[in-house]
């Protein structure tokens, strides 16, 4: 049985001037399943936590958007990773479903369940059951999966479209955890996959709301946003996606996962952001048709 479910979802604070908004964060989860069976030590795990990131999105709430969040670590599975994306050297056994493994599974390590952790330490010392691996599946992924889809379905619906936000935090050394020549990395990096998940201004308007306040920001570098806003996003349809990462120097000690004191100035920045998000939204909302489809992954 799971100690803790696997997903949350926090509504607007006043349903009544709900906004269509939703944002959503999936790699923030800290409650480690106890079959997780892994071989290294605990905190390098917790390295590829977005650790805080749903505590400093909290005041999603606040401006009439919905905060989904998953509470399980991403090491354990990723819900921003296809179903298909697995490196098959870690089943034992033949793998019953599509297998369509990506260039950072294979290389990395880090597909829908990782083998390395950020550090390319081996996770395991042992290989997943098909059993094992398709209980990650089907009690973590996909309701996670289900959960985002069900509140994006939700906005089309009584609003015509919605907007999305999808949130991380990213480590200081971004560019040489990906093999990357190192260069200074903004304090917030905003990916729309090269202007194909959302409009060009709902991400030129995050991004001034955030150098308004003094913060460096980037577009698409160097992440351009992975499934979940390829998924979400379909500006031609009304249906704008945006990734945002927080560099995690500004507000942890990325050893230990402690808050730093700049945290809470932090979080208000964010406040301040959204406020600005809720304006962008309302304004664009007061044009959308009532149409939308489906979002929902197939069971």
């Amino acid at each position: 049985m799971r100690a803790v479910e696997p997903v949350t979802v926090t509504p607007p604070a006043n349903s009544a001037t709900a906004i269509a908004l939703v944002c959503d964060s999936p790699h923030s989860g800290t409650h480690y399943p106890t079959d997780f069976g892994h071989s290294v030590e605990r905190a390098a795990l917790r390295r590829s936590e977005d650790t805080d990131i749903d505590a400093l999105w909290s005041g999603v709430a606040a401006v009439g958007g919905v905060l989904v969040c998953a509470t399980f670590p991403r090491s354990y599975i990723d819900p921003n990773r296809d179903e298909a994306d697995i490196d098959l050297s870690m089943i034992d056994g033949p793998w019953p479903h599509t297998v369509l493994p990506s260039a950072r599974c294979l290389e990395l390590g880090n597909g829908l369940m990782w083998r390395n952790t950020p550090e390319h330490l081996p996770i395991y010392t042992r290989r997943l059951s098909i059993e094992q691996a398709a209980v990650r599946i089907e009690h973590y992924w996909r309701p996670y999966r289900l959960a985002l889809a069900a509140q994006l379905e939700s906005a089309a619906a009584r609003h015509g479209g919605y907007w999305h936000l999808n949130l991380h935090s990213m480590p200081s050394n971004a560019y040489e955890r990906l093999g990357l020549p190192a260069r200074p990395l903004a304090d917030v990096v905003l990916g729309n996959r090269h202007n194909t998940t959302c409009s060009t201004g709902f991400t030129d308007m995050v991004a001034n709301a955030f150098k308004a306040r003094g913060y460096s920001v980037a577009v698409n570098d160097p992440y351009e946003g992975v499934e979940l806003v390829r998924l979400a996003g379909d500006p031609t349809r009304h249906r704008h996606s945006l990734q945002i990462e927080i560099n995690r120097a500004l507000y942890m000690d990325e050893g230990t996962r402690e808050r730093l004191p700049r945290f809470d100035a932090l979080k208000a920045d964010i406040d301040q952001v959204l406020t600005s998000v809720h304006a962008y939204v309302e304004a664009g909302a007061a044009s959308l048709p009532a149409r939308y489809g489906s979002l929902t992954p197939a069971p």
